[in-house]
């Protein structure tokens, strides 16, 4: 199956909200329960311009099978003390998984990350998701620390790694 990486743009804002209603529902694993999301198609449509306004920002979006199978968000700071790090969110479809996109997706915020000037980018992620942890430590990222009981899942605590992964900056 052919894969296709690109940023996405405001026009991709049905297809990107449909994957996350999708993934809210097939997996305990992103931040929203399902039917917790409340966005309408013009406020992802915003949020999808803001990324491609900032400097410290971008959405990648992974498509497969004629449709939007992942995505990647990195949401950089703005301030001058926080604009070499970066945040990030990834989220794959269950049947898409195993494809190698996941890979795909952070080679590209990689080579994104190091051409923008990022130097730090971080996430968390549930301890008990094994395959997410294995997926991050091959790409590079540390664990940090452990969040205890950062999330109420399912009326049971979950503790989460927080991780990062650090790049040699070019200029300081």
């Amino acid at each position: 199956m052919i894969v296709t990486l690109r940023e996405l743009a405001p026009e991709d804002a049905g297809a990107l909200l449909s994957l996350q209603h999708r993934l809210d529902q097939e997996t305990a694993y992103m931040m929203l329960a399902p039917g917790e999301r409340k966005s309408e198609i013009q406020q992802v449509e915003e949020m999808i311009a803001s990324f491609a306004k900032a400097d410290t920002s971008i959405l990648i979006g992974a498509e497969a099978g004629g449709e939007l199978a992942g995505y990647l968000s990195v949401r950089g700071g703005s301030f001058s003390r926080n604009k070499h790090s970066a945040y990030i969110v990834i989220g794959i479809l269950k049947q898409y998984q195993g494809m190698g996109i996941g890979n795909g997706l952070f080679i590209e915020m990689d080579r994104w990350a190091k051409a923008s000037g990022i130097v730090r980018l971080e996430l968390t992620v549930m301890i008990h998701n094994e395959r997410a942890v294995a997926l991050y430590t091959r790409q590079g990222f540390d664990i940090e620390g452990v969040k205890k009981k950062s999330l109420l899942v399912n009326g049971e605590w979950v503790d989460e790694y927080y991780m990062s992964k650090l790049f040699t900056p070019a200029l300081i």
